[in-house]
């Protein structure tokens, strides 16, 4: 029985108000654990594990030379890894810890490519070792649960994003280590793409991908995949562009010596650090013969950057216009003209416009307006600007007629056009004369049909009006050239797992390791609307259950 004293002791602790509850929480003084987190991690189990025990997903960009992962509704990814050298290292290899192998320059092996030892994977796997690559991969998923993710052995479902295209023999590499060593209960792929247009907020729009090996600029309209151009103008041919620039500066003013070239590592720093590309405003305002009594020009600041492992080691002077010409000939490739490219080797502008070319007329006017130019090298100071300037421009002179060259018919075609135009504007002016008679008693002439007025239907006016109340005025833009900014393909595959939108292609553990790819079906599309069948008394087939699944746009 509870005594006087003890009744006095518990009535001198009263238990926090929801009011002071919510004033702890809300104070701005120190940062505080919030209180609607679970604390079972204090009896039991990972830390880790109770905090995301509502979230089932991990979502994975998976890229040529990085790894980005992370959680759903997370704007940006907890690791990003890359797949240097450093990271395949074996047992017992501590030459990292030597002074002398920290003071010495990496020298590239003979015969080997540019940037090799950094890259994953590569499109063309005839020289590739798809066992190698699986260690890689699951080297780089090891590491990034260990220590980033920090999660429980529960078995986490995967929202893998990827390139359009991707080999089936390197996708089931992936997958094998998604679903035999991290133990994924399954697995939706999404592509890059449809990502970065969700991230954008968008439907529909004109995806510039500049990546490691390849651009790729894909047309999305409603979430779809309808067209695709590719070049190799991206950020390995800018980066050895700008390793070329930089060892013949050094040959010019006699500092370098014959065999001791820039390395991978530091013409990435200085292209990541001092790299720019010139804009068009810049470019024509040199040559622009309008303000006479203009000031002379300011002088062309030079920029020092420093070489420690250069033997012996030596500071680069140079003029700072000089860095931007590393983009301009790997990008634009302003100097070459353009008969001399391939399909595969066009500018990007260039590409970027026939892209747009190739598309649909409804398709292309939303598209154009709507122009989202994501990538690692898509950071590069200037290069967003200049490239639709460039399409602008583009646009301008040629306009929207795919024929190239007319011949001997040039001049019938060039008057074609004027009398169209002197039509229109004929029209114009005579639509402009029937609305400005404003006598009744005046008869006048009976307006044509193409030029009357239309019949207003109020309903159908009523209709529109409370349609326009719910879209912003903005997405109804289109016709002009005109960039969107986008958080990039991962953000959007975060957006998508927290939404817990089914993909088209979802592949099960079970099904992937007893029939491999091969068990795909060759739709490119299955329904993921749970459809209503009869299955028989007393059973209910699962919601969302398919009995077949598709590689989508990998198939």
């Amino acid at each position: 029985m509870a005594t006087a004293t003890d009744r006095k002791v518990s009535a001198g602790r009263p238990r926090p108000t929801p009011s002071r509850v919510q004033d702890l929480a809300a104070t701005p003084e120190a940062p505080r654990t919030p209180l609607l987190r679970s604390t079972s991690s204090i009896y039991g189990g990972s830390p880790g594990g109770s905090f995301r025990s509502e979230e089932e997903y991990i979502v994975l960009e998976l890229g040529s030379r990085y790894l980005r992962g992370g959680f759903p509704g997370e704007s940006a990814p907890r690791c990003t890894l890359n797949y240097g050298p450093d990271q395949q290292r074996r047992v017992g290899d501590y030459r990292q810890w030597d002074p002398e192998y920290a003071s010495k320059r990496r020298k590239r092996k003979r015969g080997e490519e540019w940037g090799r030892e950094y890259e994953l994977y590569r499109m063309d796997l005839r020289e590739e070792d798809l066992g190698l690559i699986e260690d890689k991969f699951e080297r780089a998923m090891r590491e990034a649960h260990n220590k980033y993710f920090l999660l429980d052995p529960k078995p986490r479902r995967v929202l893998l994003a990827l390139p359009p295209l991707m080999p089936r023999e390197l996708l089931s590499t992936f997958l094998s280590v998604l679903f035999a060593n991290c133990q994924a209960p399954s697995v939706t792929l999404l592509s890059s793409p449809i990502l970065s247009t969700v991230a954008a907020g968008l439907r529909s729009a004109l995806v510039i991908d500049i990546g490691w090996a390849e651009t790729t600029i894909t047309g999305v309209c409603e979430f779809r995949e309808v067209h695709q151009r590719r070049s190799i103008r991206a950020g390995k041919y800018l980066s050895e562009e700008m390793a070329k620039m930089l060892n013949a500066e050094f040959t010019k003013k006699g500092t370098g010596k014959a065999g001791d070239d820039v390395t991978f590592e530091e013409a990435e720093e200085v292209l990541s650090r001092v790299g720019w590309c010139d804009t068009l405003d810049e470019k024509t305002s040199n040559g622009d013969d309008d303000f006479v009594d203009a000031p002379d020009e300011l002088p062309d600041p030079s920029i020092s950057i420093p070489f420690p492992l250069a033997s012996p080691p030596t500071t680069l002077t140079l003029p700072f216009s000089t860095l931007a010409s590393p983009a301009e000939t790997a990008i634009f490739a302003s100097d070459t003209p353009l008969h001399d490219f391939d399909d595969h080797d066009l500018p990007l502008h260039v590409l970027a416009y026939r892209a747009l070319l190739s598309l649909p007329i409804d398709v292309r006017r939303v598209c154009m307006s709507r122009i989202i130019i994501t990538g690692g090298v898509s950071n590069l100071p200037g290069l967003k600007t200049r490239l639709l300037k460039e399409i602008d421009n583009l646009v301008q002179q040629k306009g929207w007629d795919s024929v190239k060259s007319y011949g001997s018919a040039n001049d019938r075609h060039e008057r074609l056009i004027r009398e169209r135009q002197q039509r229109l504007q004929a029209r114009s002016s005579d639509a402009t004369k029937v609305s400005d008679t404003t006598k009744p008693d005046v008869e006048s002439a009976p307006v044509p049909a193409g030029l009357a007025e239309p019949e207003t239907d109020p309903i159908a006016d009523k209709l529109a009006h409370l349609n326009m109340k719910t879209i912003p005025s903005v997405t109804a833009i289109g016709g002009v050239i005109r960039g969107v900014e986008s958080l990039g393909a991962w953000a959007g595959a975060s957006l998508i797992a927290q939404m817990r939108v089914k993909g088209i292609v979802e592949i099960e553990r079970d099904k992937f390791l007893q029939h491999g790819l091969q068990g795909a079906s060759r739709e490119k599309e299955i329904s993921v609307v749970p459809q209503r069948q009869s299955m028989g008394p007393g059973m209910r087939p699962g919601a969302g259950d398919r009995g077949s699944w598709t590689l989508g746009v990998w198939a």
